[in-house]
Parts: C-alpha cells; sequence; structure tokens
C-alpha cells in the first residue's frame, strides 16, 4: 500500500507526466525523427540512430539526425540494405561530437548484417529480452552482436555497455519509442516485449529530479541507479514505469524550480 507522502509523489509524477506526454512534446524531442516515417524498419532504423546521437542540445541533435536521413534519402532501410559503396563513403563526412564518420559507416554496415542476416533490431531485442525476461540481458546481447563485425575500438564506446555499470540512457529511450504503446509520443512497434519490463531512461535531468523529489538515493547516474529508481516508479505504475520518463525529464529540462 503506497502512504501518504508517496500518494502525494505519485499525483505530481502522474500530473507532470500527462502534461509533457503529448503530441506538441514530439516536435522538438529527437522522438520526431523516427516519427517522420511510416515503415516499421524506416522508424526503428531511424529512431536507433537518432538515440544514440541523443547528447547534447536538442536542437542540434534533432538538426545532425535529420542530415543522416536525407544522406539516406529519407529511406533508411532501403538505404541500410542497398547503399553503394559511394553512399557509404559520404558517410565519413559525418560528425557530431564525439560519432564521427568511421562511426557512421560502422553503424550503417552492422544495421545492414543485423537486417539481412539477423532478422532486424526487432528480433534481436525482443529475442534477447524473450530468454531471460531481462531488458538487462536484451542490451548486453545486442551490444555483443552489433559490435561483432570487426569495428574499430573507438566505435564501441557509442553502444552502452550495462555489464560496466552503464546506464544506457540513449538505449532504454530507444526501447521506451518502440515498446510503448499508448498512441501519443511514443511509436509502440513492438509488441513482445513487456512495457512493465522497461528501465528508465536515466541522464543527467532525470538523475537530479529524481533525487530531489527522493526517487533516488544513488548518487551515480550508473545501472543500479537505474535499477533503483526504476523499481521505485513499479511501485506507483506496475504496468508502465518508463511512462515517468516524460515527469522526470520534463520537470528536468523545462521547469526552473521543483518540489521540495
Amino acid at each position: 500500500m503506497i502512504g501518504g507522502l508517496d500518494e502525494q509523489l505519485k499525483r505530481l509524477l502522474n500530473e507532470k507526466a500527462a502534461y509533457y506526454n503529448q503530441r506538441w512534446f514530439i516536435d522538438k524531442d529527437p522522438v520526431s525523427i523516427p516519427h517522420l516515417f511510416s515503415r516499421k524498419e524506416d522508424c526503428e532504423i531511424s529512431g536507433f540512430i537518432t538515440a544514440t546521437l541523443s547528447w547534447g542540445q536538442r536542437a542540434m541533435i534533432l538538426k545532425k539526425a535529420r542530415l543522416l536521413m536525407e544522406w539516406m534519402d529519407m529511406q533508411p532501410y532501403a538505404f541500410v540494405k542497398g547503399a553503394s559503396e559511394k553512399e557509404l563513403q559520404q558517410l565519413s563526412l559525418f560528425v557530431y561530437r564525439t560519432f564521427n564518420g568511421t562511426d557512421c559507416q560502422y553503424f550503417i554496415s552492422a544495421l545492414r548484417e543485423i537486417y539481412l542476416h539477423h532478422g532486424g533490431l526487432e528480433t534481436v531485442f525482443t529475442n534477447a529480452f524473450l530468454k531471460e525476461k531481462s531488458v538487462f540481458y536484451a542490451l548486453s546481447a545486442f551490444r555483443t552482436l552489433f559490435l561483432s563485425f570487426s569495428p574499430m575500438d573507438r566505435t564501441g564506446k557509442h553502444v552502452a555497455n550495462v555489464l560496466k555499470g552503464s546506464s544506457a540512457k540513449r538505449l532504454n529511450m530507444f526501447l521506451r519509442w518502440m515498446v510503448r504503446s499508448d498512441g501519443i509520443v511514443d511509436l509502440g512497434l513492438w509488441r513482445q516485449i513487456d512495457a512493465a519490463q522497461l528501465m528508465i531512461p536515466l541522464d543527467v535531468h532525470v538523475g537530479r529530479v529524481a533525487r530531489n523529489i527522493g526517487l533516488l538515493h544513488r548518487h551515480q547516474d550508473d545501472w543500479r541507479a537505474v535499477e533503483e529508481l526504476t523499481l521505485r516508479l513499479k511501485s506507483f505504475r506496475p504496468e508502465d514505469p518508463a511512462f515517468y520518463d516524460y515527469a522526470l525529464f520534463g520537470m528536468g529540462v523545462f521547469e526552473k524550480s521543483l518540489p521540495q
């Protein structure tokens, strides 16, 4: 049973999440990129690439992700499957922060392998998840496969390693986009991964707000903090804890004053 203070906290989180989980939120958020597409594979690929680039200023994330989609002729799935050597070479010019052309070329090549020989992103994540009913296991298995096609050492840092304690914020956000199905912001394209098992996408904003309102006590923004925060949020909404990502992220990014 939830006590008085927790009831107040639950009401606050429900109110804030409902406010931010609206269509207006899409336009200036990275999730707007996969929303440009209707084909499932286009949404998956654009979402995965955009999530990978999602650190720093949101306007710049959108600019760079949109640029990549344009270089793919706004057909990321067709590009991944059939880009010519000349088209792949153009990707060597891409750079966003520490993600450079070499990383970009590898990502497209690895995605090609995954779609041609491993059933695609949904199959890879879903099969791994169903094996252990664990997002942690799915993230670990995905990283192993994705980096199995001889990348340069530098490229591995762009795929979170939960075995080393990473919070895997960007991958958890990508899973939120693909799995949650409320017909508003998240796309809900993958139906075999249970939304109840999603983990909170923990970044500096979410962590700061969660600590400020007493949801999180661990100081590091690592996987143990993800587990602690997600478990707490499950006590409020066991079927969909990632719903509260909207509340915590929204308060952290858009609101100057936080509840004490």
